[in-house]
């Protein structure tokens, strides 16, 4: 019925086949022995291998946090760090703190120095108290803290500001940017009665909850018995850093001594004792004070422990004759081979790109050149002299000419771009000495910064009206951003000379290495950022390797740091009062000068504007410079980025700024100054980004005209420009309208700078036409680098 196409099945086996067709698809048992079976052993192998590494690494950190373990809380660990953060004006920290010092002090008297060692706890730590209402002492505390006891006062609830004020919420923010180290809350002034009590830390503790991480503990902290359990738990801790902490050796001086320098005049030895901690602290590297800049070491002196926990029943500590008088057990002294040299700037070769005479080298190979040119044979026409001759080109020479004529040909579209460029910069040339004596030329107008007079010559109604002028300026940035008006009796040729137009701002080329300024020859860069930070860092390592040039961490030492102005000196012992004096030792290449690159966000509580190329002080890590930055915005699709005029809030812009070379990752807490009389104010947030002197920030302005007449895809444009000279210099630059419409400036009409546009459109009568107009701008260099040091 089917036909050909009927289906066919396969014939069922017959029962009646032989034994031997039945069984020839089986296997003896003798062959089975012999036949391998590689998957299984195979995966049995990786199985095994599986679990041998799972076991290697179980131990492997079980190892790490033994050590780490033995590190923070063994005999030779530094003394930890507690430091108490009232979270508002009424909790009181001096009570607290003396209650503390006689639960941990072995006579009970709650007198110690530099640290205090409890036997009972097996524990020694420094108790510092952060004053309330000082942000910058309490920044400093908190960076150098191992626990931040937050204090609050149960008795607080039914006062205004509650459990914690405005100032412990800004300080709270603060330690959230720099990385909070372990925290623990203590809650004081709880009621005796136990229901009462337990309610009252139940209140507290959700409403705080929230501020603090989730392994946060709270404590009641009223009686003695809830101290003693507070510090048996803290002892047995594992403490959490931030970890831009633990990638250099850092002091925290317990003393401050100065040592006159006859050799050199203005200069003295400063002498930091204190713990080394995080790392070993080579003597041949070099060190950051805070505020007061980098140095060399000329000797490491370790000491003898004053605050051992290893004494005998009657008493080892040091008396206070002692303590002055400490101790030597050994001293190193730097090996001038290896000693990483201070080296800051670049010293730049003012002949470095000058044309010298040829060296008799080089004239020798230019003759034999010569030779080898006179040996080639060439093709000429017949009846040619050695005259004519000498001057046909060769082949090569030709095919140069032409393949130069056929860029020359190819570059027409952008050809009106390069001529302005060209045009522009030789005008600026032949046009310095007309600037100069023309008030409206200088191209300081149009940037960022405003240069104030001196505080000394401004009367209050000058600082008023100032004040006034860079918030209308902020006002009008936000409102119309880049938007420049061109001046009447200034031709805009001359006042926009340092302009070009760009085809596309994403897509158009920009040379990195075009007309830099003076400031880039006394600067540092890397070749491979990534690669050299990476050889850095393994150095470092193997640097701590070296028994004879570091002391091991958690040892007492006393620094002598060398060529330290007198000025500064004076000033870290007036500061050494009231904040801790911190120095960090240095990797290498971190005294050296570059163009650096911060993600900064303005922080919320900071409303006054921020313009770029004011001076900031920029604390990044334990480092503290002095910095003037420009901002700009973060395109991840084109190669070059928009300047900003100003740090707008509620977002990240990138700052860059000259400043010694640092390697990420490390916190960035941005200061800004208003005036001698007022303290330092916390502006903005934010981290180390890169390092990189080839980042292109352009600086972007819109010259703007309105429509006067209009004739379908042709319109007359006038106020952009004031005269037909402009309007011819800058026609090849491509305008648009704010209303979507592109085009570009046909001719001149009339004497007062009127033009004819096409556009790919109809302009509209209420739309205005635009011209965006870029130049590269860069930081301004500070006048001096570190807020101790003199300008």
């Amino acid at each position: 019925m089917g036909g050909a196409r009927a289906q066919v099945n396969k014939a069922h086996k017959t029962r009646f086949a032989s034994k031997s067709s039945r069984n020839v698809h089986k296997v003896s048992s003798k062959d089975k022995s012999r036949i391998a079976k590689p998957d299984r052993n195979l995966t049995k192998g990786a199985r095994a291998a599986r679990l041998q590494r799972n076991k290697m690494m179980r131990e492997q950190k079980r190892d790490a946090l033994l050590k780490e373990k033995r590190a923070s809380s063994g005999s030779n660990s530094p003394p930890r760090v507690i430091v108490l953060f009232g979270l508002s004006r009424s909790v009181d920290l001096s009570a607290l703190e003396q209650d503390l010092l006689k639960l941990l002090s072995a006579d009970g008297t709650g007198v110690v120095y530099p640290a205090v060692a409890s036997s009972e706890y097996k524990l020694r730590a420094t108790v510092l108290k952060a004053p309330h209402g000082d942000l910058l002492t309490c920044m400093e505390m908190a960076k150098v803290a191992d626990l931040i006891a937050f204090v609050t006062s149960a008795s607080s609830s039914n006062e205004k500001d509650c459990y914690i004020d405005a100032f412990g919420s800004h300080c709270l923010s603060i330690f959230r940017a720099l990385g909070l180290p372990s925290t623990a809350v203590l809650i004081r002034d709880l009621p005796s009665e136990l229901k009462k009590k337990n309610d009252s830390k139940k209140v507290c503790t959700s409403s705080l909850s929230s501020e603090f991480p989730e392994d946060c503990k709270f404590y009641p902290a009223d009686t003695k018995d809830d101290l003693h359990k507070f510090l048996w738990l803290f002892k047995e801790q594992r403490f959490s850093v931030p970890h831009w902490r633990n990638q250099r050796p850092y002091l925290m001086a317990q003393k401050v001594d100065v040592v006159a320098d006859n050799s050199i005049s203005g200069k003295c030895t400063l002498l930091l004792s204190g713990y080394i901690r995080a790392r070993s602290l080579s003597v041949n590297q070099l060190v950051h004070i805070t505020g007061a800049g980098d140095f060399q070491l000329s000797k490491i002196e370790l000491l003898k422990d004053p605050c051992s926990l290893n004494v005998r029943k009657g008493g080892d500590l040091m008396e206070s004759d002692d303590m002055n008088e400490a101790q030597v057990i050994s001293c190193l002294t730097p090996d001038p081979m290896k000693q990483e040299p201070l080296l800051v700037e670049n010293v730049p070769d003012p002949l470095a790109g000058e044309q010298t005479w040829p060296t008799e080298a080089e004239m020798a190979e230019a003759e034999r050149n010569q030779e080898e040119r006179k040996l080639k044979r060439k093709t000429l026409p017949k009846g040619t002299s050695e005259y004519q001759a000498a001057w046909i080109v060769e082949d090569s020479d030709a095919d140069v000419s032409e393949s130069e004529n056929e860029e020359e040909d190819g570059m027409v579209l952008d050809e009106g771009e390069n001529a302005l460029n060209t045009q522009g910069r030789m005008d600026e040339f032949e046009l310095d000495d007309d600037q100069a004596s023309l008030a409206l030329v200088s191209d300081e107008e149009t940037e960022t910064h405003s240069m104030m007079m001196d505080g000394e010559n401004l009367t209050r109604e000058q600082m008023e009206e100032e004040i006034r002028k860079i918030k209308e300026a902020h006002a009008e940035d936000e409102e119309f951003p880049d938007e420049v008006d061109t001046p009447l009796d200034v031709p805009a040729r001359k006042r926009f000379a340092k302009y070009r137009g760009l085809k596309s701002f994403r897509t158009s080329s920009w040379d990195p290495k075009e007309s830099l300024p003076q400031e880039y020859a006394r600067i540092f860069a890397f070749d491979n950022f990534n690669r050299t930070q990476k050889h850095v860092l393994s150095r470092a390592r193997e640097m701590e390797q070296n028994v004879d040039e570091c002391i091991p961490a958690g040892s007492y030492a006393r620094l002598h740091i060398r060529e330290v102005p007198n000025g500064v000196a004076n000033k870290l012992n007036l500061v050494m009062k009231t904040m801790p004096v911190t120095l960090c030792g240095l990797m290498q290449h971190e005294s050296k000068i570059s163009v650096l690159h911060f993600s900064l966000k303005k922080h919320d509580s900071y409303t006054d504007p921020i313009k770029a190329k004011e001076e900031m002080i920029f604390n990044l890590g334990f480092r503290q410079f002095v910095a003037r930055p420009i901002f700009s915005s973060d395109s991840f699709n084109a190669d070059k980025q928009k300047m900003e005029r100003f740090l707008h809030p509620g977002r990240f812009s990138v700052a860059s700024v000259y400043a010694p070379i640092s390697f990420p990752p490390l916190p960035l807490i941005a200061l800004k100054i208003k005036d001698d009389a007022t303290p330092a104010t916390v502006a903005a947030i934010g981290s180390l980004r890169s390092i990189d002197p080839d980042r292109i920030i352009l600086k972007k302005i819109i010259l703007t005209g309105y429509p006067q007449r209009v004739s379908k895809q042709k319109a007359t444009v006038r106020y952009m420009f004031h005269n037909p000279e402009d309007v011819r210099w800058f026609k090849p630059v491509e305008v648009w309208s704010k209303c979507g419409r592109r085009g570009r400036i046909k001719e001149p009409v009339g004497t007062h700078g009127a033009m004819k546009c096409i556009l790919n459109g109809v302009l509209q009568q209420h739309d205005t036409l635009c011209m965006s107009l870029f130049k590269r701008t860069y930081p301004r260099w500070p006048e001096k680098w570190f807020p101790m040091t003199d300008a």
